[in-house]
């Protein structure tokens, strides 16, 4: 039977009809491909930020590829002969090592510390202080606990004299600060007041005299994953957070106050990839029954001051009066309270905006108690970093002397640096590199003791509290 035109135009219709939702509904398939392609902006916020920190130098070049590959003429023996007899490669690995510097993901030869350009320029960034290693795996935003700037600048000034080459701010700026007395520490707090004396609050260069009644301390580098639970920066909690802090350590006299703001976009997205950070899981298994005893101490003993942990925790960002705490004062008593207003007037506070409210910060009375996310990645503790591993934090009676890391040990049982603990500091006058490399609880702004909370504690406690610890 012959299709009527009537019905021959109802299936011509009828096809196209199916043809064209056909065709709508592959068009939606690429429309919802190509969306779902299209980064995310926080994500390209994030990827820049971190971006710059790697690729773009901010300050002026410490040193060249030349002086670096001859570093090792410099050291002591036997490792000096060892450099010798090695090939390039690995006269750079051993430098990294030496100096506590961490691979670039892609170039071994360099270091994420440093920006190096084209012409072998390097270049110190942020995260010279704020990455570092675990048991020699880098995680974003650790604390660079082996980093030694001191012994670095002193022997980059060594090989610079026979080289015949100019002394950047760094090697200069060395010879009035010290950078740090122990590996891994940081004077850097100093540092920000020493900048800022030749600033005026819209960050005008101001020629004064240097000063040399600075209280020089060191401390130990926070992890960076802990900036997004924050209000505040700082042991003392006295800067309120913000892009442009971060940026108070590019205060050279080569930087006027037109960088800052050239700079400005690029900061907000270097904090937001620093916002971005996670606290990286702990590695290896846990005992869930006694975590969750640990949990209900921690609680009950830790959680007013520490904040609470997983679904719908919080954090307090306490300040703990020092004498309650305990802990080494120096970092405390270094700075005024003119010197802290100083800082949050200026144009890094937005000129006292950022920290409205926080007025009472000028002269704290203690220490923040930090957040505890990821605290098994983050020894040494304390703001100072006198204490290496956390089973040392809960017996306060049994922190050592002296203590002396390993390259990239991590002790898993008592969670935190791999040391050798010493009753006093080798004997003889040792070389400053191997000074460096012990710390000295008995020297200023360097004490282990304080924070004595956990002799409230059991030993079933305390072991079932650090089990806890490795959760967060």
């Amino acid at each position: 039977m012959k299709a009527t035109e009537s019905e021959r135009r109802g299936g011509i219709g009828r096809s196209v009809r199916c043809a064209m939702l056909a065709c709508m509904a592959v068009l939606a398939a690429v429309q919802a491909r190509a969306e779902s392609a299209v980064p995310d902006p926080a994500t390209v916020r994030q990827s820049r930020g971190r971006e710059h920190l790697l690729t773009k130098a901010y300050l002026p070049a410490d040193f060249d590829q030349e002086v670096f590959d001859d570093l090792w003429t410099t050291w002591e023996e036997p490792l000096r002969s060892r450099a010798e007899q090695a090939a390039v490669e690995e006269r750079r690995r051993m430098a990294m090592e030496r100096y506590g510097l961490v691979p670039h993901p892609n170039d071994p030869s360099r270091s994420m510390q440093y920006v190096v350009d084209a012409a072998g320029r390097w270049t110190m960034n942020c995260l010279a202080c704020h990455q570092g290693q675990v048991g020699g795996v880098a995680i974003p935003g650790v604390p660079n606990s082996n980093y030694a700037l001191e012994t670095l600048t002193e022997e980059v000034r060594q090989v610079k004299v026979r080289q015949r080459k100019a002394f950047s701010h760094m090697d200069v700026g060395a010879l009035l600060l010290p950078l740090g007395t122990t590996n891994g520490t940081t004077n850097a707090v100093i540092f920000g007041v020493a900048l800022m004396r030749h600033r005026a609050p819209d960050l005008a260069i101001v020629q004064r005299p240097p000063r040399f009644d600075l209280v020089h301390h060191d401390m130990d580098a926070p992890a960076w994953w802990h900036y997004a639970r924050r209000k505040s920066l700082y042991a003392d909690g006295f800067a309120p957070q913000g892009h442009r802090m971060l940026m108070q350590f590019l205060l050279v006299k080569e930087n006027g106050p037109d960088k800052f703001r050239e700079w400005e976009d690029e900061f907000r997205e270097i904090e937001s990839w620093i916002e971005s950070l996670e606290p990286p899981p702990w590695p290896r298994s846990i005992d869930r029954d006694l975590a969750g005893e640990g949990a209900v101490v921690f609680a009950d003993h830790c959680g007013s001051c520490h904040g609470s942990y997983g679904p719908g925790g919080s954090y307090p960002d306490r300040i703990i009066p020092i004498d309650e705490v305990g802990t080494d004062r120096v970092r405390l008593d270094s700075l005024t309270a003119k010197e802290r207003g100083e800082l949050n007037a200026s144009w890094f506070g937005h000129f006292g905006e950022d920290g409205a409210g926080m007025t009472d910060r000028e002269s704290p009375t203690g220490y923040v108690a930090p957040p505890l996310d990821g605290v098994w990645a983050t020894a040494p503790y304390l703001h100072n970093g006198s204490v290496p591993t956390l089973w040392h934090l809960l017996h306060p009676d049994q922190r050592p002397v002296v203590w002396r890391r390993t390259p990239t040990g991590y002790d898993g049982d008592r969670v935190g640096l791999e040391v050798d603990e010493l009753s006093e500091m080798p004997p003889g006058r040792l070389l400053p590199s191997v000074r460096r490399s012990h710390f000295d609880t008995r020297k200023p702004g360097k004490s282990a003791a304080g924070h004595d909370f956990p002799d409230q504690l059991t030993e079933v406690e305390k072991a079932a509290v650090l089990e806890y610890l490795k959760t967060l």
